[in-house]
Formats: structure tokens, C-alpha cells, sequence
């Protein structure tokens, strides 16, 4: 399978919802980059404001979608959702194996958590004596480079309860779910609505030598799990409160990942109702929440 990379400038300020929106729209991945790059106004990550995701005055935003998506139709959805009009845009199609290359060539192995570092298949560990995860994220979300994804990993880490059941629900490379498993787990589940990232996932279990199963949710049994983990966007979690509060056991655990500081506000009081519930940790603008199970199913 092809890909269609499209790209656009925008103010820099925005393009944190820009690649939110897109996310959203349909876009695999969004790659957010200096639009100065390559100039003499060019400006390093190490000199932008703590405080700020995306500092640059412009950036250049690339979103990946499937060949044969309806491009004019995602752009006006994700600009719709935030507002703004993307404008002008280049389109490039990508053939697999060169978005296959291109993928491999930006992952290096990174330290997550205390224990954990997640390894690119294609590379070997730095410390072999460290709990690594072999992963090879093909065309699915999670290689441990997003903060969204290393605060799951450090949670994972600093409170999983050997034996836990644990749901992972949108798993995409299925690494949130295989290092729960690493990590002592019982039982894992990963849940993915995309067929792709539940073949990604499942090869990523057996490259690592675990036991876990990668379902649709249409397929997911009706039981309730010690530990449920999603790490997807603000919307759709706030979408899926109901049905993912049901599914955590009673004095079970809920991590949430994938939120914005300034989103954490609305997601604490939707969950709320089911969960005491706050920001566990933050890294570079991103949150994680948690948050124990206070009575039953509402």
C-alpha cells in the first residue's frame, strides 16, 4: 500500500492543531518541521521555549494519508474542526517501500522509563541488559518517540501490579500492550479499529516473545481489566469515556495519553464521574492522566 504525503505551511503557533486535526481526518502519521529549514533563519529545537511544542514562526506540516483518500476532503474537515483553511499544498505519492526507508531512517533507540527502551527491529539495543522492546512500527502509531507514548510507558513501569489483566485500546505497533506484558502482566489485550496496526501488532508480540491478543473492538469480550491504557487524542477519548470506564474493573487503573495540557481540564471532568482522576505526568506540552476506579458502572 501506497501513501499520499501532503504538505503545507502554517503559522507555527497552530501547528500543534493542525496535526491534531489531521490525526483526526484520517491522516496515519503528521510530521510538523521548520518551514525555514535549510535557511539561515532556521531555528534548532534546543532554542525554542520550553514552554512551547512547536515554536517556529512558520512550520512546514506534512500529513501522510492512504493512496486513494480524499485529500480536499480531510484538509476541509481538519480545518473545519480548528477553524482555519489550510491553503495551498503539495502532493507527493510515496511508494511502501520508500515510506518503509524513510520511516526506518528517523528511529533510533530511545530510553522510555527507569527499565524500558524501545529498539527499532532494525537496530541493536544500547544497553542489553535493560527490558527492550523490539519494535517495528510498519504503518502503525507507537515507537516511543511521541511524549504521548513514553509517559504511558514510564506508568506502565512505575505501577503496573504483576498479574494484571490490562486492555490497551487504540494500539497501533502494539507497544504499550507487549511492554505491559514484558512488565509482568497476566493477560493483554490490544484493541485497534485499523486492520493494519492489529497485523503490526501481532508481529511485534512475536518478535518479542510475548502473549497477547490484538482485536477490533468489535471482537473485544465483555470483561472488565485491572489496568486500561489508551493513548489517542483528546476527542476521542472524551468520546469514549462511557465505554472505556466500563471496561476497568473496580479498583482498576485508566491511563489516558495523547492530551494536550490545556485539554486535560475537560477530559478530568468527563472521566470524573467514574474515576479519581488527574494529571499524572507531563512532558514537552503533553500529559498523561490516571486515575483509580471510585464506584460502579453510571
Amino acid at each position: 500500500m501506497g501513501l499520499v504525503a501532503v504538505r503545507f505551511d502554517a503559522a507555527g503557533a497552530i501547528a500543534d492543531d493542525w496535526a491534531e486535526a489531521l490525526l483526526g481526518a484520517g491522516a496515519i502519521a503528521v510530521d510538523v518541521a521548520d518551514a525555514r529549514a535549510g535557511t539561515a533563519l532556521e531555528t534548532t529545537l534546543d532554542m525554542q521555549a520550553e514552554t512551547a511544542l512547536c515554536a517556529w514562526e512558520r512550520a512546514r506540516i506534512t500529513a501522510f494519508f492512504p493512496s486513494g483518500a480524499d485529500i480536499d476532503a480531510a484538509l476541509a474537515c481538519a480545518g473545519e474542526a480548528i477553524g482555519r483553511v489550510a491553503g495551498s499544498h503539495d502532493l507527493e505519492t510515496i511508494p511502501q517501500d520508500d515510506w518503509v526507508r524513510r520511516t526506518r531512517d528517523q528511529f533510533i533507540p530511545i530510553r522510555a522509563s527507569e527499565r524500558v527502551w524501545v529498539v527499532p527491529s532494525w537496530r541493536e539495543p544500547v544497553e542489553a541488559s535493560a527490558l527492550n522492546l523490539e519494535i517495528d512500527p510498519g504503518l502503525a502509531f507507537g515507537t516511543g518517540s511521541h511524549p504521548s507514548t513514553r509517559l504511558c510507558l514510564q506508568w506502565l513501569d512505575a505501577k503496573l501490579e504483576q498479574g494484571a489483566s490490562v486492555l490497551d485500546y487504540g494500539c497501533g505497533s502494539g507497544i504499550l500492550a507487549i511492554a505491559a506484558a514484558r512488565l509482568g502482566a497476566g493477560s493483554v489485550v490490544g484493541v485497534d479499529v485499523d486492520d493494519q496496526a492489529l497485523r503490526t501488532s501481532r508481529e511485534n508480540a512475536r518478535r518479542n516473545g510475548v502473549k497477547a491478543r490484538f482485536v477490533h473492538p468489535r471482537s473485544l469480550p465483555a470483561s472488565a481489566f485491572d489496568v486500561v491504557v489508551a493513548n489517542i487524542l483528546a476527542g476521542p477519548l472524551e468520546q469514549l469515556a462511557t465505554r472505556l470506564a466500563r471496561r476497568v474493573a473496580m479498583g482498576g487503573h485508566i491511563v489516558l495519553s495523547g492530551i494536550l495540557e490545556a485539554q486535560a481540564g475537560a477530559l478530568v471532568a468527563a472521566y470524573g464521574r467514574w474515576f479519581n482522576i488527574g494529571i499524572w505526568a507531563r512532558e514537552d506540552g503533553w500529559v498523561a492522566l490516571a486515575g483509580s476506579r471510585k464506584h460502579r458502572h453510571g
